[in-house]
């Protein structure tokens, strides 16, 4: 089990900027905040962005990625948007990842400080809305 994941960031006001409207998306809100990180969670604190305690610049790593859970398809949709309308950059327009599985509805962006980040759902929804 995960307890929590961290990404660096060189500048913390930026990239609330960018997250924080993206993680209240997806159920999160800031629990705790400072010059230097900003945590998010629903109750307990699972994904935080901090700059780098070895005062060195923060750097994305090649392959690294963070996926949040989206609750449907829609929110995926909104999440990438909502990234892009902040500085995002476009890694993956939302859509249908078959390669790995049918169900696999995600997107992909980059955020202010390079990080690769995704909202992903298994949900067909649309399909059952279409239906009813």
């Amino acid at each position: 089990m995960i307890h929590h994941v961290s990404l660096g960031s060189n500048d913390i006001a930026k990239a609330r900027a960018f997250y924080d409207q993206l993680m209240s998306l997806i159920g999160f809100r800031v629990l705790k905040a400072s010059a230097t990180a900003a945590h998010y969670g629903a109750s307990d604190i699972v994904f935080s962005l901090e700059t780098p305690v070895d005062g060195n610049l923060a750097s994305p790593g090649n392959g690294v990625h963070v996926a949040f859970q989206a609750p449907d398809r829609e929110t995926v949709r909104r999440f990438h948007a909502m990234a892009l309308e902040r500085g995002g950059q476009d890694e993956g327009a939302p859509g249908i990842r078959a390669n790995y599985n049918a169900n696999y509805y995600a997107a992909f962006v980059r955020d202010p400080d390079g990080n690769k980040i995704e909202a992903v759902t298994y949900t067909a929804r649309e399909c059952f809305d279409a239906i009813a």
